[in-house]
Protein backbone atom coordinates (compact mmCIF):
# COMPACT_ATOMS: atom_id res chain seq x y z
CA UNK A 1 0.00 0.00 0.00
CA UNK A 2 3.18 2.45 1.08
CA UNK A 3 4.70 1.62 -2.10
CA UNK A 4 1.38 2.33 -4.49
CA UNK A 5 0.78 5.76 -2.49
CA UNK A 6 4.44 6.77 -3.11
CA UNK A 7 4.12 5.85 -7.06
CA UNK A 8 1.04 7.90 -7.22
CA UNK A 9 2.95 10.84 -5.69
CA UNK A 10 5.60 10.58 -7.84
CA UNK A 11 3.14 10.21 -11.16
CA UNK A 12 1.46 13.27 -10.05
CA UNK A 13 4.70 14.88 -9.50
CA UNK A 14 5.78 14.14 -12.80
CA UNK A 15 2.61 15.03 -14.83
CA UNK A 16 2.86 18.73 -12.94
CA UNK A 17 6.18 18.95 -13.76
CA UNK A 18 5.24 17.79 -17.44
CA UNK A 19 2.35 19.98 -17.57
CA UNK A 20 4.28 23.45 -16.32
CA UNK A 21 6.67 22.59 -19.38
CA UNK A 22 3.96 22.66 -21.27
CA UNK A 23 2.30 25.70 -20.35
CA UNK A 24 1.48 28.86 -22.94
CA UNK A 25 4.38 30.92 -21.37
CA UNK A 26 7.37 29.57 -23.20
CA UNK A 27 9.48 31.32 -25.39
CA UNK A 28 9.43 31.13 -29.23
CA UNK A 29 12.41 33.18 -29.87
CA UNK A 30 13.30 34.63 -33.46
CA UNK A 31 17.00 35.16 -33.64
CA UNK A 32 18.33 38.25 -35.40
CA UNK A 33 16.57 41.42 -36.22
CA UNK A 34 14.55 39.58 -39.48
CA UNK A 35 11.40 40.63 -37.55
CA UNK A 36 12.44 44.22 -36.30
CA UNK A 37 10.50 46.20 -39.27
CA UNK A 38 11.97 49.92 -39.73
CA UNK A 39 8.86 51.51 -37.89
CA UNK A 40 9.81 49.11 -34.49
CA UNK A 41 13.54 49.90 -34.85
CA UNK A 42 12.52 54.00 -35.09
CA UNK A 43 10.11 53.06 -31.74
CA UNK A 44 13.21 51.85 -30.07
CA UNK A 45 15.55 54.32 -31.02
CA UNK A 46 13.21 57.07 -30.14
CA UNK A 47 12.26 55.83 -27.03
CA UNK A 48 15.54 55.70 -25.64
CA UNK A 49 16.44 59.18 -26.90
CA UNK A 50 13.76 60.34 -25.32
CA UNK A 51 14.41 58.28 -21.66
CA UNK A 52 18.08 59.11 -21.73
CA UNK A 53 17.97 62.57 -23.06
CA UNK A 54 17.68 64.26 -19.82
CA UNK A 55 20.01 61.96 -17.85
CA UNK A 56 23.06 62.80 -20.09
CA UNK A 57 25.19 65.85 -20.18
CA UNK A 58 23.66 68.56 -22.38
CA UNK A 59 24.10 67.97 -26.09
CA UNK A 60 22.88 69.65 -29.56
CA UNK A 61 21.90 65.79 -30.46
CA UNK A 62 21.64 62.44 -29.74
CA UNK A 63 21.64 59.13 -31.31
CA UNK A 64 20.86 55.32 -30.90
CA UNK A 65 21.53 52.80 -32.70
CA UNK A 66 21.65 49.04 -31.50
CA UNK A 67 21.78 45.09 -32.31
CA UNK A 68 19.13 42.63 -32.14
CA UNK A 69 19.77 39.23 -31.03
CA UNK A 70 16.54 38.23 -30.85
CA UNK A 71 12.81 38.60 -30.23
CA UNK A 72 10.20 37.05 -28.61
CA UNK A 73 6.22 37.05 -29.34
CA UNK A 74 3.86 36.30 -26.42
CA UNK A 75 0.29 37.71 -26.14
CA UNK A 76 0.62 40.63 -28.90
CA UNK A 77 3.60 41.75 -26.65
CA UNK A 78 7.03 41.63 -28.65
CA UNK A 79 10.14 41.40 -26.28
CA UNK A 80 13.68 42.56 -28.41
CA UNK A 81 16.74 41.30 -26.77
CA UNK A 82 19.32 43.45 -28.06
CA UNK A 83 22.48 45.98 -27.27
CA UNK A 84 21.93 49.98 -27.30
CA UNK A 85 24.83 52.18 -27.74
CA UNK A 86 23.27 55.93 -27.47
CA UNK A 87 25.50 59.01 -27.37
CA UNK A 88 24.89 62.59 -27.63
CA UNK A 89 26.84 64.92 -29.82
CA UNK A 90 27.99 68.60 -30.35
CA UNK A 91 28.58 70.20 -34.05
CA UNK A 92 31.56 71.66 -32.45
CA UNK A 93 32.98 68.52 -31.25
CA UNK A 94 32.00 66.45 -34.85
CA UNK A 95 31.88 63.19 -34.56
CA UNK A 96 33.22 62.78 -30.83
CA UNK A 97 30.33 61.62 -28.37
CA UNK A 98 29.60 64.20 -24.79
CA UNK A 99 27.74 61.99 -23.26
CA UNK A 100 25.96 58.31 -23.67
CA UNK A 101 26.13 54.58 -22.93
CA UNK A 102 26.43 51.41 -24.10
CA UNK A 103 24.66 48.32 -22.48
CA UNK A 104 22.35 45.18 -23.19
CA UNK A 105 18.73 45.71 -22.64
CA UNK A 106 14.77 44.32 -23.30
CA UNK A 107 12.19 46.57 -24.68
CA UNK A 108 8.38 45.25 -25.47
CA UNK A 109 6.87 46.71 -27.44
CA UNK A 110 2.87 46.40 -28.12
CA UNK A 111 1.37 47.07 -31.39
CA UNK A 112 -2.51 48.38 -31.64
CA UNK A 113 -3.54 49.11 -35.02
CA UNK A 114 -0.01 49.94 -37.09
CA UNK A 115 1.64 51.89 -34.45
CA UNK A 116 4.07 50.51 -31.80
CA UNK A 117 4.28 51.91 -28.65
CA UNK A 118 6.91 51.21 -25.65
CA UNK A 119 5.11 48.85 -22.78
CA UNK A 120 8.60 48.15 -21.39
CA UNK A 121 12.28 49.05 -21.52
CA UNK A 122 14.76 47.01 -18.99
CA UNK A 123 18.35 47.90 -18.44
CA UNK A 124 20.90 45.79 -15.97
CA UNK A 125 21.17 47.22 -12.46
CA UNK A 126 24.88 48.30 -11.67
CA UNK A 127 27.84 46.75 -9.36
CA UNK A 128 27.58 43.34 -8.13
CA UNK A 129 23.42 43.44 -8.98
CA UNK A 130 24.80 43.16 -12.74
CA UNK A 131 25.32 39.46 -13.52
CA UNK A 132 21.71 38.31 -11.87
CA UNK A 133 19.63 40.97 -13.09
CA UNK A 134 21.32 40.39 -16.67
CA UNK A 135 20.14 36.74 -16.03
CA UNK A 136 16.67 37.51 -15.34
CA UNK A 137 16.68 39.62 -18.69
CA UNK A 138 17.73 37.02 -21.28
CA UNK A 139 16.84 33.74 -22.19
CA UNK A 140 20.10 31.82 -21.97
CA UNK A 141 20.06 31.89 -25.84
CA UNK A 142 21.38 35.48 -25.65
CA UNK A 143 23.07 35.40 -22.05
CA UNK A 144 25.91 34.76 -23.63
CA UNK A 145 26.06 36.67 -26.52
CA UNK A 146 25.11 39.94 -24.21
CA UNK A 147 28.26 38.98 -22.06
CA UNK A 148 30.69 39.20 -25.08
CA UNK A 149 29.58 42.86 -26.33
CA UNK A 150 30.42 44.60 -23.58
CA UNK A 151 33.33 46.77 -25.20
CA UNK A 152 33.09 45.06 -28.03
CA UNK A 153 30.98 47.84 -30.22
CA UNK A 154 32.68 48.22 -33.37
CA UNK A 155 29.86 47.57 -36.37
CA UNK A 156 27.73 50.07 -33.81
CA UNK A 157 30.40 52.84 -33.14
CA UNK A 158 29.93 52.39 -37.53
CA UNK A 159 26.68 52.77 -37.48
CA UNK A 160 27.06 55.77 -35.06
CA UNK A 161 29.83 57.60 -36.64
CA UNK A 162 27.39 57.31 -40.19
CA UNK A 163 24.15 58.98 -38.13
CA UNK A 164 26.36 61.70 -37.02
CA UNK A 165 28.56 62.56 -39.97
CA UNK A 166 24.84 62.90 -41.90
CA UNK A 167 23.55 65.15 -39.05
CA UNK A 168 26.85 67.04 -39.41
CA UNK A 169 26.19 67.44 -43.29
CA UNK A 170 23.22 69.07 -42.49
CA UNK A 171 23.87 71.26 -39.84
CA UNK A 172 26.31 73.21 -42.71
Amino acid sequence: MRNTFKSSILSLLFGVLFLAGCSGNELNLQDGDKHITEEMDKVISDYIIQKNSSSFSDTEKQFEVHKVYGTNELDGVISVYMWSFYAGFNKSTGIEEQSGHSLPAVIQLSKKEENYSVIEYIEPQDGSLYQSSLEKMFPKKYLKLAKQESGNIGGLQKEMDKKVKQWLKKRE
